[in-house]
């Protein structure tokens, strides 16, 4: 067994982290997508503006009135379903650092609570994928939401 992910990128399952029934869709030939490969489309029902109505909807922000980015990346595998958050907070300087853990773990479970995830298929099967959101955050608010 390799210590090295089969890619670059792969999040590897962790018990205190992750959700144990969530289940990858791999085989020998099939390996999960990273969000560069493939197609350039938004895969969710109603894109990327079903996604910021539904934010704009939930009014989530900060007390601190931070400036920054917030990313979420997870699988969504060949359900549709998703698993394998992970997060990243950064400045404007693009400088990881945590600058606000309530609007971080708002943001994830906002980010986890999305379920119009389309699974995407290579000739015929369906595969899994990685997708992340970018929260631009100013003054406390989402900006906008990348890519």
């Amino acid at each position: 067994m390799s210590k090295y992910p089969g890619t670059v990128g792969d999040i590897e399952f962790d018990e205190k982290l992750d959700d144990p029934v969530f289940k990858k869709c791999t085989s020998d030939k099939l390996v999960n997508l990273q969000y560069y490969q493939g197609s350039k489309q938004f895969d969710y029902k109603g894109e990327k503006l079903a996604i910021i109505e539904k934010l704009e909807k939930e009014k989530i922000s900060s007390k601190n009135k931070m400036n920054g980015y917030i990313t979420v990346r997870f699988l969504v595998n060949c359900e549709g379903k998703t698993g394998l958050f992970r997060v990243q907070q950064m400045t404007t300087e693009l400088k990881g650092m945590v600058q606000d853990k309530e609007l971080e773990d708002m943001l994830l479970r906002f980010t986890k609570s999305l379920d119009g995830w389309i699974p995407k298929e290579i000739k015929g099967f369906k595969v899994g994928y990685y997708q992340y959101l970018t929260y631009k955050i100013e003054n406390g608010k989402v900006s906008e939401v990348l890519p």
